[in-house]
Parts: structure tokens; C-alpha cells; sequence
């Protein structure tokens, strides 16, 4: 008996991105994403600007997953929506909009954690790509966490390691602002480190105990370090850009192997996956892939598409708490601040 179709619309707007997908069975059939420009001229996103656009944003994203999905409205069986973490008031607005469409529709209301969100794309049925099996241990890595994530199941989660200070994507983002790069500037380290020496010069890597990270103190490193070169020559920026970047790279990537072996030998899990906006980074990508041979691991590397945030991994992890009929009632409300 072939399975029942289920779409799930998913609804993302934790950040500066207003983004809806719809999903079928675990398969996705659209993910419209709508990217707000305006942050740029500001070096970082402005809370109050972000909501605004959310809301000019949020009806014609979702009119445009449902128009390439091929469905209507009243095809959908429930609505997953970010709950949180992320900016409370981008969060409210794909939270009220989530939750007038399912009530206006009749149909369940689910709310979905975003970093467990990150972490369950790797379920999204895509072909080419292969899923992990539970349990396994999860590196997520965006602008506003680093953590290490043991994953038993797919809302079984416990996270054993995570960042004191700054996210990984704050010190990307950072080390390019004090290069004078403009934001978003992670992106832009990562394309001029692939022409650079990773050795050209040496940063320190912070002593934190355990599975936690810091990623303060490498910032600060980068900022002394090029004021007093550029104090001793002008153009020393100029000159030196694309070792420059390839060697913050290297030593961001290198701290996070390091937990990450630390984490595989504590654990005996060697299944690792890495999710978030910054696993789309050539660098972290690649040490890993070099990781399998060398350690014996299995990694899994999402989609660039599902890296950064999207409402596709909204949907998914919607899909398995509708099947659990884990559902929300109206009285769920969104929050900036929530454990994993």
C-alpha cells in the first residue's frame, strides 16, 4: 500500500533570513529563502530592521514555496515554525503567522527547536547524500553557537561541548572586520584563504578545558598582530590578505578537530556530522573529509543549501514530531533563549 503523502510547511525567521519550504514525506519540494540586504551597511544585523522585513517578507516567501511545491494551502497537514533560539522579534513574527495560518487552516501546530533543526537536515531525503545512524556526534557551527552535540535520537540530544565566549562564526566574521572586509566577512576569509599559505604566520589556540571552545582570545590575537604589523607597514594588509585568511582559517579549523577527536575518543562515536551556517566553510569541510582516512571516521556533510539557515530543516524536523503528533497548542509562544 504506497504511503500517504504528508506536506509539512516549514517557516524560519530566527534571524535576518525569512525563509518557507514545503515538504513531503521527507522529500523537499521548495525552499525559498529571502535574504534582507539592508543589514550590510550596518556590518551586522540590526534586530528592529530584521523584524520589519519579516513581516514585508514572510507572505510572499510562503505564497512562493507553496506556488513550487505545486500545492495550495488547504493541501498542507501541519505547520512547523522556529520557535527559538534567535531574535525575538523575528522569531514572533513567523511564530504569529505560523500559528493564524494553522488555526485559520485546521491543522496542527508544530514548533521546532532550531538547532535540533540545523542537526535533522542531515534527514531531509536527498539523493547522493547518505544519513547518519543514531547515535552519532554532531558539530554545529553558526554565528551564534559552537557546540558538540550527542545525538540519540532525533530529539534525544545532549550537548557536551559548547563555545565560553564567541561562536565560530563571530570569529570568522570578526578576524574579517579587523582585515577591513566587509560583513558578512566568514565567507570572505574562506575564498581568499583557499589562494594562501595556512603556516604563514601562527596564531594561538586558546587553553579551554574539556569539549568547551573560546574563541575570544584568538580575536584579540588577530587584532594586536595586525596593528602592530600594519603600524610597522601600511600595506601589510594588502600584501599579505590571502595568507592572512588562510592562516585564521587554519587555526579556527585546527581548534575544532581537536575538540572533535577529543570528543570521538571520550564518546567511542566515530559518526560525525556538522550543521549551521559555517559547515559550509571549504576549510572545515575538507579537514573533515581528510578525517575519514585518517581516523577512520564517518562524516556527513550537509547540502550547502541546508547550511546556512533555511526552512527546509524547519520542515523536517517538523515531519518527525508530526509523526510522533508532538504537536503545540496556541498558547506556544517564542522565546530567544532554548536549551537543546
Amino acid at each position: 500500500m504506497p504511503q500517504q503523502k504528508k506536506y509539512i510547511l516549514g517557516i524560519e525567521s530566527s534571524c535576518d533570513d525569512t525563509a518557507a519550504a514545503v515538504l513531503c514525506n521527507g522529500k523537499i519540494l521548495s525552499n525559498i529563502v529571502a535574504s534582507q540586504e539592508v543589514h550590510v551597511k550596518y556590518g551586522g544585523v540590526v534586530p528592529e530592521l530584521a523584524s520589519r522585513a519579516h513581516q514585508k517578507n514572510i507572505v510572499p516567501v510562503i505564497d512562493l514555496a507553496l506556488k513550487e511545491a505545486g500545492i495550495t494551502k488547504n493541501d498542507l497537514d501541519a505547520v512547523a515554525f522556529t520557535r527559538g533560539p534567535g531574535l525575538l522579534g523575528s522569531l514572533l513574527v513567523g511564530t504569529s503567522f505560523a500559528k493564524s495560518l494553522a488555526l485559520g487552516l485546521g491543522i496542527p501546530l508544530i514548533d521546532v527547536n532550531h538547532m535540533q533543526a540545523h542537526i535533522l537536515a542531515h534527514f531531509i531525503e536527498e539523493e547522493g547524500y547518505s544519513k547518519p545512524s543514531f547515535p552519532f556526534l554532531a558539530l554545529t557551527i553558526s554565528g551564534g553557537h559552537t557546540q558538540i552535540v550527542k545525538v540519540s535520537n532525533y530529539f534525544e540530544m545532549e550537548v557536551i561541548g559548547e563555545t565560553l565566549d564567541d561562536a565560530v562564526g563571530e570569529a570568522f566574521d570578526k578576524s574579517a572586520k579587523i582585515l577591513g572586509l566587509p560583513y558578512p566577512g566568514g565567507p570572505l576569509i574562506d575564498k581568499y584563504a583557499q589562494l594562501g599559505n595556512p603556516e604563514a604566520f601562527h596564531f594561538p589556540k586558546p587553553k579551554v578545558g574539556d569539549l568547551n571552545f573560546s574563541f575570544s582570545g584568538l580575536k584579540t590575537s588577530v587584532l594586536y598582530f595586525i596593528q602592530k604589523k600594519t603600524k610597522e607597514d601600511p600595506a601589510f594588509i594588502e600584501q599579505n590578505l590571502e595568507d592572512l585568511c588562510a592562516s585564521i582559517q587554519y587555526t579556527i579549523v585546527n581548534i575544532l578537530m581537536d575538540k572533535l577527536k577529543k570528543a570521538v575518543k571520550q564518546t567511542g562515536i566515530r559518526q560525525i556530522a556538522i550543521a549551521g551556517g559555517v559547515s559550509a566553510n571549504s576549510g572545515i569541510r575538507s579537514t573533515l573529509k581528510a578525517a575519514e582516512a585518517k581516523f577512520g571516521w564517518k562524516s556527513y556533510i550537509p547540502k550547502f543549501e541546508y547550511t546556512t539557515d533555511n526552512a527546509a530543516m524547519i520542515a523536517i524536523a517538523g515531519y518527525y514530531k508530526f509523526l510522533e503528533e508532538d504537536f503545540a497548542d496556541m498558547s506556544v509562544a517564542a522565546t530567544a533563549r532554548i536549551q537543546m
